[in-house]
Formats: C-alpha cells, structure tokens, sequence
C-alpha cells in the first residue's frame, strides 16, 4: 500500500467503529491520513491516537452525500498530498418496520444515498489522480449481506450488493491502468451500529480483530475477501442452492434493526454519530 512518497490514506466513516479500528490498525510512521467522517468533534481524538502511533494526518467533517463538498476536498487533498489508497468505509444499516412492516421512504433513501452513492462520490472524487498516476488502491467495505440479502434488510442488503457489484467493475476498469480495487465483506463486527442489530449474529468479532483481517487483505491487494471464514464459505456454498432451500437457511438470521438515533424523528445530528462502517 505504500508509494515511494510514503502512504496516504484517505478513510471515510473514520469516527468509529470499523473505521476508527482501521485507522489505528493502519497507522505507523510514514502514514498520512485524511479521516473523513460528519462530526469533527470526534474525529479529532481519532487524529491524536494515530498520530501517537507516529502517523500524521488532518480531519474533514464531511456528508459522503454532498458530492460537490467532497470532491472539492479530495482535489484539494490530492495536490497537496497525492492519496495512496482510498478506503470508502462509511455506512449504515436499517431494517423493516414495526412487526415486519415495510421499511420507511426515509431509510431507504438514506441507505442508497450513503451506503452505495456515497460509495460513488468517495472514488470518482479521487480516482481521474490515481488513473493518471497509474498507482493507487480503492478499498470498498461491504458486507456479507452483500452477498446473500438478509430477509429482515432489504434496502441495506441491496446497497452493500450494489456496492460489490460497483467494485467489480471498477477492478476491470482500473487494473490495465496499475489501480488494484479490493472489495471486502465482513460479517458481523461489535460496533455501536451491530448493537442495534437484534438477533443472531454468529461469529462475531471485535473491531480490532477485523481491522487486522482487513489490513491483511489490503496489503495483499485482495480483490474479493469476505469473512469469517466459515460464514462465508457457508453464503457462498447457500448460494448454489435453489432458491426455496437457500431460503430455510436465512431463516436463522431473522433480527429486529433498532433506529438509528442519529436519524430519529427525521433530524440528522452528526454528535451522535456512531457508525460502524
């Protein structure tokens, strides 16, 4: 991951979770970091921890959603400091309703727009550099749900799927011009955005542990990595079968997706800012 000028990482949802995790699994001497997230309140304990790893960077409170805000940044960040790797990390989830009613308007909007379109901003306002650098990585973080819809998430099953889909394409697209695209799909991870997922969550890892799996597959420039292991050999194994018993073996995930508090009542405050991903 590194370039000769050392290693620039940009890192959005960086203000918690996988992604606080991530940048401190990352850090070292030599590493400069733009964590991007919506809140810079907490943003910046995040800049002092990896900066006492011996890393340096600079935080950005940024909405992925407003495309020309971020672009303006990223171009702005990559003439001062032209970016190694861009880790588009930031996301959230939502579930159906009450008693297994449909999911709001609202959250399915918000999910396409951050999860999948804010996916889309995070790399076309970077990837036109690294094109004509020819170097550079894109990480894209998924999920398992990504991989096979969980029945309780539509909207953020679909998204993740659409994100996968999206890397791919891009890997294609990239490859001959010396950018390497690494789409990774974890399965469930404890953050404060896995807290409100209730139901079964099998093989459940801590942030760190994942941020190391991660790390792994980016310094291997990976183009798929999904994991656990287990879990997803089990999707991927689930996926050959027809659809009817592919269904029974969903039937152990059904959960119930408590509401973001960070988007109750339809106000959005960044200070209660709590992602995973």
């Amino acid at each position: 991951m590194t370039s000769e000028k050392g290693n620039v990482i940009v890192l959005t949802g960086a203000s918690g979770g996988i992604g606080r995790a991530l940048a401190l699994e990352l850090a070292q001497p030599g590493t400069y970091f733009a964590l991007i997230a919506r809140d810079a309140d907490r943003l910046q304990p995040i800049l002092q921890e990896v900066c006492a790893k011996g890393a340096s960077g600079e935080v950005a409170a940024i909405d992925i959603r407003e495309r020309a805000q971020l672009h303006d940044y990223l171009l702005d960040l990559d003439a001062r400091h032209p970016v190694d790797v861009v880790i588009a990390n930031a996301g959230v989830t939502a579930g159906l309703g009450p008693d297994r009613t449909r999911e709001s308007d609202a959250d399915c909007e918000r999910l396409t727009e951050i999860n999948y379109q804010g996916v889309v901003n995070t790399v076309t306002g970077i990837v036109d550099a690294m094109q004509k650098r020819g170097r550079g990585q894109i990480v894209l973080i998924s999920s398992l749900a990504g991989m096979r819809a969980l029945p309780d998430m539509p909207s953020y099953s679909a998204t993740k799927a659409a994100v996968i889909a999206y890397g791919h394409s891009l890997r294609g697209w990239l490859k001959p011009f010396g950018v390497s695209v690494t789409i990774i799909c974890p399965g469930f991870v404890t953050t404060p955005m896995s807290a409100r997922h209730k139901g079964s969550k099998p093989f459940e890892m801590n942030a760190e542990k994942a941020a190391r799996l991660m790390r792994r597959a980016m310094e291997r420039r990976k183009a798929f990595f999904a994991f656990p292991f287990v879990l997803a050999l089990g999707i991927r194994l689930q996926n050959l079968l027809p659809p009817v018993l592919g269904d029974l073996f969903m039937g152990g995930f059904a959960a119930d997706i408590e509401a973001d508090p960070r988007y109750s009542a339809g106000s959005e405050n960044p200070s209660n800012d709590s992602k995973s991903d």
